[in-house]
């Protein structure tokens, strides 16, 4: 499984010494219902799982910018699946066209706006097992300790085994200014991150997955502790998808 890491460099994060832990998963959680999460998406490349992502239209993945590196990699995505070992699920394979990340987006300084939208070959043919989710508007603060939820198909634990099957956990979302202080404000971004913590959560094989609050994807799975998954004193962070509204309204818009 490829793994994805990013080096925080010392002069930009003096006090933090690590590689964080990127392409998170689901610790702690359950096997989701099958298809229960028709949004959810499997990002593959040479055929392999590398990342999550969701549906937000009949055209458009989005995902974390991290999960592609502008170089001649092509990604595809799987749509509709429950179980990545089965073809016969009815899930739809289809091949990224192109890859938009947000113009300040850099990976080797920071993690900042690691957000990404991939545009599909064509149009995705909805059905039971394959629909979009709504996401939030602007100036949407989703309150701290409000229960949300995560899922993927990342390891179970720490330098664990990768689930095969979709996993799903219920998280809470934390006070940003705490947040904060574990992570420091060089770092962390109270305006376009957001964490959560909980008993289950992130774990490495599936960065780019939604945070759900309600029936609305919130934000994008990007980062966290290098050394353990689910750790409560380096919280797994959050792009927020309302920093980005704009953005993401005129590369959908160029397309339409």
């Amino acid at each position: 499984m490829t793994i994805i890491s990013l080096l925080l460099l010392a002069f930009l994060l003096p006090h933090l010494t690590f590689t964080a832990r990127v392409n998170v998963g689901i610790v702690n959680g359950k096997e989701a219902k099958p298809h229960s999460r028709p949004y959810m998406i499997s990002v593959q490349k040479n055929k392999r799982h590398i990342c999550g992502g969701f549906l937000i239209s009949d055209r458009f993945v989005m995902t974390a910018a991290h999960c592609w590196n502008n170089s001649s990699d092509v990604l595809t995505v799987v749509l509709g699946a429950h179980d990545l070992r089965k073809q016969t699920e009815n899930s739809v394979l289809l091949t990224v066209d192109s890859y938009h990340q947000p113009p300040k987006y850099n990976a080797k300084y920071t993690y900042r706006n690691d957000i990404m939208l991939l545009k599909l070959e064509k149009n995705v043919q909805l059905n039971n097992n394959i629909k979009w989710i709504s996401i939030s508007g602007e100036d949407v603060d989703i309150e701290a300790g409000s229960v949300c939820s995560v899922a993927g198909w990342g390891l179970l634990e720490t330098e664990g085994k990768r689930s095969d099957l979709l996993m799903e956990t219920k998280v809470k979302v934390m006070n940003n200014k705490k947040c904060e202080s574990k992570w420091g404000k060089e770092f962390f971004s109270t305006s376009q991150m957001m964490c959560v913590h909980g008993d289950g959560g992130s774990c490495e094989g599936d960065s780019g997955g939604p945070l759900v609050c309600g029936d609305t994807a919130v934000a994008v799975t990007s980062f966290g502790d290098p050394d353990l998954c689910n750790s409560s004193e380096l919280p797994e962070v959050y792009t927020k998808i309302s920093a980005y509204l704009p953005w993401i309204k005129k590369i959908i818009g160029n397309f339409n």
